[in-house]
């Protein structure tokens, strides 16, 4: 599924994130350390080898919210963009927190002059943020950075399975009912 908001094109699809080889940067759920962790940050850093640990290393602790990026190493990108999003019922609040992650990741992605980021559900998975809610921040923050951006012309949400990814078609489907965009 694909939608295309002021230029800039949404994209959904199912698969490993880090094996996203048309994107110039893949975002990684991160942890405080910025370290190899479970999901979406195991993935990437047995993908990208140890140099990412070690790059990454001297850029922790992050605190939820935020963002860094680094190299990335053996992955087929440029950059990993690396966010610690909240966890959820424990860190507050966490509506804002979440939306800052894809802010701040958007940032990142407009100072390098990326292209192209493929995002995971950040904080969906340890972390207990319902696929749902998560969807929803991060589709209205990225939708409301979208007249910001001007280099940045494709964003991928990169979904581990069906079922996510059939919430966040539906949620995506959802936010843009009614609201009119010039491609």
């Amino acid at each position: 599924m694909k939608k295309i908001i002021s230029g800039v094109s949404i994209e959904l699809r199912q698969g490993d994130i880090s094996k996203q080889a048309d994107c110039a940067a893949v975002v990684n759920a991160a942890n405080a350390q910025l370290e190899t962790g479970g999901g979406v940050a195991g993935a990437i850093h047995r993908a990208a080898g140890p140099e990412l640990a070690q790059e990454a290393r001297a850029m922790a602790p992050i605190k939820p919210g935020e963002a860094v990026i680094t190299g990335a190493h053996n992955l087929p990108n440029l950059y990993v963009i690396h966010c610690l999003g909240p966890v959820y019922g424990q860190d507050k609040p966490e509506d804002k927190l979440l939306g800052n992650c894809y802010s701040k990741a958007l940032d990142l992605a407009e100072e390098k002059q990326i292209s192209s980021i493929a995002f995971p559900a950040i904080s969906t998975g340890i972390f207990g943020y319902p696929a749902e809610a998560a969807a929803k921040v991060a589709f209205t923050k990225i939708i409301e950075k979208i007249s910001t951006l001007k280099t940045l012309k494709n964003v991928i949400f990169v979904l581990y399975n069906q079922q996510d990814l059939d919430i966040h078609k539906r949620v995506l489907e959802q936010i843009m009912q009614g609201k009119e965009y010039l491609g």
